[in-house]
């Protein structure tokens, strides 16, 4: 909805209408809370953006899977009637190496392939590493100062002998996290590990995190969402700044001020930077918000007039560990048959060269990696469709933010998601499981709005209902 004039008066602002703000006002709405959701975005989803192209096919430029452990987003989309269709797998995948040698393979890797076995022994060790992890605390497990101390980078040059192996490990790195593994701690990585329930969650298709996607698009049960809410969801609206009183909080806007008890900021950490808050915030909650870095990347979506590859027995699935901009490759078809529909994934420091071409040669250089990969007929495309993350005005980058080395030891325990008074933290980034993806923003808009229900003595009697104790 987008309106002229605001409320003067809600019981509970939220901040931002992705999956996390939608989930605090469904959530309050539930109970009986009537939530004001204030969007900068002139849409819903805010990091999940579905398109339907000018070939009816609907692609996904922002997160797009889910995967059987993420209940919240399942939950979701049982609730809301929104059908998910296996990713599709089938076939051989491709495996391009820095040498140029391209392999076929089935399962994990190719036989044989170089530091393939090392990759999966260092990935084991990281797997045991992260079950030493409180991810409610992830600061305060006894390894905690020195995990966070040391990159990914540092760690694993230390760690894993093979560089074959290293180089695996740097793809996987750019892949979930979309950073160069010199750009996050040790730390981090196994939080977010244990937040997912192991490596393999993060890293496979079928019973993992990619296992799924949505018929309708990502977007669909975020849009459902906010149906639901209604007039309660206005867009188009950026919040300038939160003044705080012991009696409740003042949220101004250009349309307008509104006066809360509560406040739920569930935006991303470059747009919770845009806002001033008045006092300023406690010293550890803004160094956290200042030394949470978006990732860098950039999804590519390429339309066929039908999925080529198939026929040759290939999925359309490929890792790339040269130079190419691409570094992974899904075929991201609708379900029913028709169009096909490669995506490709620019990531961390492919993404910072790649990004710097203009447009034709932007095209160029992925028309040409998919080329190589599946043949002269994946240079002749319906349709090619790019969103470079970094440059969208609101989020500034994806999937997530990823804090700073040193970060989570110095400023987690009471930056990371604790209240600031009336103010409450929302977005994927707060959340302890499934961290940096859609079932964890969900979840984390539950956390905030049960934070509220509590503090105001709130206890839900079921959807819709409500009681004071």
């Amino acid at each position: 909805m987008t309106v002229t004039a605001l409320p003067s008066q809600v019981p509970v602002v939220v901040v931002g209408a992705g999956y996390a703000g939608l989930s605090a006002a469904l959530t309050l709405h539930d109970a009986g809370v009537p939530a004001l959701v204030l969007e900068a975005a002139d849409r819903v989803g805010g990091r999940i953006l579905s398109q339907s192209t000018s070939s009816g096919v609907v692609v996904d430029h922002g997160g797009q899977w889910v995967g059987p452990t993420q209940r919240h987003l399942l939950g979701w989309a049982e609730r809301f009637g929104c059908a998910t269709f296996p990713t599709w797998d089938t076939g051989a995948h491709l495996e391009l190496w820095h040498d140029g040698a391209l392999r076929r393979y089935t399962g994990e890797g190719p036989d044989g392939a170089p530091g393939l076995a090392e990759y999966v022994a260092a990935t084991a060790r990281l797997d045991e590493l992260a079950r030493r992890v409180d991810t409610s605390d992830p600061g305060s497990c006894p390894d905690a100062a020195a995990w966070d101390a040391e990159t990914v980078e540092s760690y694993l040059s230390r760690e894993v002998a093979c560089p074959d192996a290293r180089r695996r490990l740097a793809l996987a790195v750019q892949g979930v996290w979309a950073v160069e593994p010199r750009e996050i701690s040790l730390l981090h990585l196994l939080f977010y590990t244990a937040s997912a329930g192991g490596f393999d969650q993060l890293m496979q298709t079928r019973n993992a995190a990619q296992d799924a996607r949505f018929v309708a698009g990502a977007q669909a049960p975020a849009l459902a969402a906010a149906r639901r809410l209604g007039d309660a969801v206005v867009l188009g609206t950026p919040v300038e700044s939160v003044d705080q009183g012991g009696d409740g909080v003042l949220v101004h806007t250009a349309r307008g001020t509104v006066r809360a008890g509560r406040v739920v900021v569930a935006t991303p950490p470059p747009a919770t930077a845009g806002i001033r808050f008045r006092p300023g915030l406690p010293a550890a909650r803004a160094r956290w918000v200042q030394r949470s870095v978006m990732g860098d990347v950039a999804k590519v979506h390429v339309v066929y007039a039908e999925p080529f590859w198939r026929n040759e027995g290939l999925s359309g699935i490929a890792s790339l560990y040269g130079e190419d901009a691409v570094g992974v490759v899904f075929d991201n078809s609708p379900p029913d048959p028709g169009p096909g529909v490669l995506v490709g994934f620019v990531y961390g420091d492919r993404l910072r060269v790649w990004s710097t071409l203009d447009g034709p040669a932007r095209r160029a250089a992925v028309l040409a990696t998919l080329t190589r990969l599946f043949g002269p007929r994946a240079g002749e495309p319906v349709e090619y469709l790019e969103k470079i993350w970094p440059e969208d005005p609101w989020a500034q980058g994806g999937y997530a933010a990823n804090p700073t080395p040193g970060a989570w030891v110095a400023h987690g325990s009471s930056g990371w998601r604790r209240p600031c008074g009336r103010i409450h933290w929302a977005g994927t980034e707060t959340a302890d499981g499934w961290n940096g993806y859609i079932d964890g923003a969900i979840s984390s808009g539950v956390r905030a709005a049960g934070e509220i229900l509590a503090a105001e003595r709130i206890a839900v009697t079921g959807e819709g209902g409500s009681h004071r104790s």
